[in-house]
């Protein structure tokens, strides 16, 4: 535990900096993901339950599927993903049972201007959860987040789909949480053999590298658009076990900077996984 103070504020912020680095680098120092994948085949249709953390700047669901539909062109129309988000809710806010009934939720999709009714069977293949941006690490809600994470992966799987939960990222003025949230979210991961996307140490390392980069919102909780997209392809490199270096869509986001958050997502899951790095002149997967 490293304890440290400064009479002299003006050296806070560099301290704070030089605290996110060694938090973004000290990966071996937390407890290590035993699922390495989501299981089975690679999802078609995906389920995100969270709260406002995906919601922002257009969902993170609906990058992820650009993302997706970009980097397997060739099946246009394949991939399809359902959101279901309630401000600032938890694991526990959400009745993922209702969630799973066949006339409501993934009943259609909208494809362009057109309404696309989805066959009677399973909706979803996959649901990826994301907890309360404290819960986790809250001396009065972090026993919650494990009682739910069980109790929600136990619904999920009975309805024959696979479960993953979103590794959160720590507050702008609290980088400390970085580890934090990555070792609940990691524990809970292990206790369900459920694969956790390490979204927040993304953030932590793209924040290190680049801290001219804005990643938050003024509330210094909620994402920019950059915080979104490198959200979703760390979602994406995790799932998919592929690297996005290249995928043209890049939401708006000058393609150099889409470039660098697509790297830093890849670089976070072959470090948070322990997988050593696979190198191709197109692409890259996990083994």
């Amino acid at each position: 535990m490293l304890n440290v103070s400064f009479k002299h504020k003006r050296f806070a912020p560099y301290f704070s900096l030089l605290l996110l680095v060694a938090l973004s680098n000290n990966l071996l120092a937390q407890t290590r993901p035993k699922r390495k994948d989501i299981g089975g085949e690679p999802p078609n249709s995906i389920l995100y339950v969270g709260n406002s953390f995906f919601y922002y700047n257009n969902s993170i669901h609906n990058h992820v599927l650009n993302l997706t539909s970009v980097a397997d062109a060739s099946n246009k129309g394949k991939y399809r993903a359902t959101s279901v988000t309630i401000s600032g809710s938890g694991f526990n806010s959400h009745d993922m049972e209702s969630y799973f009934r066949l006339d409501e939720s993934g009943k259609y999709s909208s494809v362009g201007e057109e309404i696309v009714f989805n066959k009677p069977s399973k909706q979803f293949d996959a649901v990826i959860m994301s907890d309360c941006s404290q819960c986790p690490v809250h001396p009065k809600l972090k026993s919650v987040f494990h009682e739910y994470a069980k109790k929600q992966t136990d619904i999920i799987i009975k309805h024959s789909a696979r479960p993953a939960f979103f590794m959160t990222w720590a507050y702008k003025d609290a980088p400390e949480m970085t580890a934090q949230l990555a070792e609940q979210y990691t524990i809970a991961g292990n206790d369900n053999d459920v694969l956790v996307i390490p979204a927040g140490l993304a953030f932590a390392k793209a924040i290190s590298k680049r801290p001219d980069m804005e990643f938050y919102q003024p509330d210094k909780k909620h994402p920019t658009l950059l915080g979104t997209y490198l959200g979703a392809c760390t979602i994406y490199s995790s799932v998919y076990k592929k690297s996005l270096i290249g995928n043209a869509y890049s939401a708006g986001i000058d393609p150099k900077i889409a470039s660098f958050l697509q790297a830093t997502a890849w670089e976070t899951v072959l470090e948070y996984f322990g997988v050593e790095r696979v190198t191709g002149r197109d692409t890259e997967a996990m083994h």
